[in-house]
């Protein structure tokens, strides 16, 4: 089987409902349509109820944008790397998040809340059926309960990331009006060290977790609670043993691209994805990466919709020294030329600033190839410019060659075959390097920097002029779309700069290879930079570009996102809410 389909067994996943309850007798009475557990204890019946569980991954039961695994809302919007997009009227709930004056009756944190409970809910389902199983071996009862229990780590590492305080249900929960009065890391680290050490390497189907995700998973949770010697132990064992579920070592890709690209998916550098699939024959988008559908250039051959438009301050990122390496503290005060305010009728040429080629494999702009459906046009493709920018969101969206496979216009926007991946090779090569530069070992961190760095450098990653401009499907030219100049860092270069400045260096790198993959906003909040960082981004980025104008980012609230109000109000005890209200927001 190429690779593992996720199918919603609505009607399968019924034995715990969960924060959507109006009171006891609710829970006393069988959800309609549920089966009992005499029906689903057996080795079909579990494995279905497993199904379900990764179904829950897309959050589309519940949600769309505002459940999308890639938190493009959440991390990149709110990280001050994507604007909203479209016009301020459209979606407006995305506007308090992006200038951070949220508050808890926001309906789309709500939507986040419901959807990463959903798929604890099915977690739990899993494990408490599984013991009923007497037709499964102890070989696969242990597979299936490592592989829920990864699962429910992720769900429950998306909540503690985004809410910190978080009520923990799980299969043993009887009363699930529970307080948020608990730190969860233990128990998510309990969940990952146990799908590490009871999955196997590869899987037969190639959606599954494996023992290596896993391991990557409980890193990327050591490391987000500062303890990094914990992370370079598993991150080592990650860098020099893992294997995909698919069985090809760790690695990265040639080309950049392939990580977004539907034909070259479940590749080496891929650890743990959320499969889409278009063109399933279901004559919808349900199987298709949904979260995104509002994400592609406005008034183009994608019909819609205009959100998630790149910023300023993103693209001046990608700027270079004559060296090759990256303007970490001054990219800003000589801002890459753009057509903001200029029409696409009229003339618009670029300047010839060196960038990093990944900025045009990141950020769709004016004049260079937007992947093979021509040049990208400027205004004629952004809904509204003036407040949003001159740029488009470039890394999910599927190839003219093959957009009758990968593509899905059964709906009135896009769907899209096109992967998440929510941990890949390089995200683990650059949080090891943190891991590494906290301890000291600089040297060590600027190996595994200088490998993301190396593989944008390859030839393969050259943006390349079309053969004939109108007819961008002939091909490609030898002839670079732009001035692209990068190179790794030179030998010994982090240790002369000290463990300090060494670490913005990571910091950095990760903002260039990761951005707009929903990783900035908490990146910055683990880091302690959330307020330095952002409140910066908005006295350059508000200056220009009203959409964000008055943002601010208060240290010790926005940390973290509001409890909503819709959860506090529901999950009583004699009549009183047994949740507490994060700092900041009552």
């Amino acid at each position: 089987m190429k690779r593992f389909k996720y199918i919603v067994y609505a009607a399968m996943v019924a034995t715990m409902p969960l924060f959507t309850s109006c009171g006891d007798e609710f829970l006393e009475k069988p959800a309609i349509g549920a089966l009992s557990d005499n029906v689903l204890a057996n080795k079909a019946g579990v494995e279905k109820l497993l199904i379900g569980a990764y179904a829950a991954l897309d959050g589309i039961d519940i949600g769309n944008w505002e459940v999308d695994p890639t938190n493009w809302v959440y991390g990149s919007v709110a990280g001050g790397e994507a604007h909203k997009g479209s016009n301020g009227a459209d979606q407006p709930a995305i506007n308090p998040i992006a200038t951070f004056n949220i508050d808890p009756s926001n309906g789309f944190i709500n939507l986040k809340w419901r959807a990463m409970y959903e798929g604890i809910s099915r977690t739990n389902s899993v494990l408490s059926i599984l013991p009923l199983a007497e037709d499964m071996s102890d070989a696969d009862k242990q597979r299936v309960a490592a592989e829920a229990r990864f699962l429910r780590g992720h769900y429950y590492f998306e909540l503690k990331k985004m809410f910190n305080m978080v009520p923990w249900i799980d299969e043993t929960t009887t009363e699930f009006n529970q307080p948020n009065n608990v730190d969860i890391w233990p128990n998510i680290e309990a969940d990952f060290q146990f799908a590490f050490d009871n999955l196997p390497n590869s899987q037969a189907e190639v959606g599954r977790a494996n023992k290596w995700a896993a391991a990557s998973y409980l890193g990327k949770t050591y490391l987000y609670q500062h303890k990094y010697a914990d992370a370079k132990a598993m991150f080592d064992r990650v860098i020099s043993e893992g294997v995909t579920s698919n069985g090809l070592t760790y690695g990265l890709v040639d080309k950049f691209k392939d990580n977004f690209d539907a034909s070259a998916e479940n590749n080496k550098e891929s650890i743990f994805a959320v499969q889409m699939v278009a063109n399933d024959g279901t004559n919808t988008i349900a199987n298709g990466n949904q979260g995104q559908m509002l994400n592609f250039p406005y008034n183009s051959p994608f019909r819609c919709c205009g959100f998630y438009q790149p910023t300023l301050d993103l693209a001046n990122s990608y700027q270079t020294t004559p060296q090759g390496l990256p303007l970490i503290d001054n990219y800003n005060a000589d801002p890459l030329k753009n057509d903001q305010g200029v029409t696409s009728d009229k003339a618009f040429v670029p300047d010839d600033q060196s960038v990093d080629p990944r900025l045009d494999w990141t950020v769709g702009r004016r004049g260079i190839p937007f992947l093979d459906w021509g040049l990208h046009p400027g205004q004629a493709w952004i809904r509204e410019q003036s407040t949003a920018g001159p740029y488009s969101a470039k890394k999910f969206i599927y190839w003219q060659a093959t957009a009758e496979t990968f593509s899905d216009q059964s709906s009135w926007a896009p769907g899209s075959a096109i992967n998440v991946l929510i941990i890949r090779f390089a995200d683990v090569l650059l949080m090891a390097a943190e891991a590494e530069a906290q301890l000291g070992n600089l040297a060590q961190a600027q190996e595994y920097v200088d490998m993301v760095r190396a593989r944008a450098a390859k030839p393969e990653n050259i943006v390349h002029t079309y053969v004939d401009p109108k007819e961008p499907l002939e091909g490609f030219t030898s002839q670079p779309a732009a001035n692209y100049n990068i190179a790794p860092y030179p030998a010994g270069y982090f240790e002369g700069l000290g463990k300090d400045q060494a670490l913005e260096a990571i910091y950095f790198e990760r903002k260039l290879e990761l951005a707009l993959e929903g990783h900035r906003f908490f990146d910055l909040v683990r880091w302690g930079k959330a307020a330095e960082e952002l409140n910066a981004f908005f006295e350059y980025e508000g200056a220009i570009l009203p959409d964000v104008e008055g943002g601010f980012f208060q240290e010790g609230k926005n940390d973290y996102y509001p409890i909503p109000q819709r959860q506090i109000d529901l999950q009583t005890v004699g009549g009183e809410s047994v949740l507490t209200q994060n700092p900041g927001y009552l």
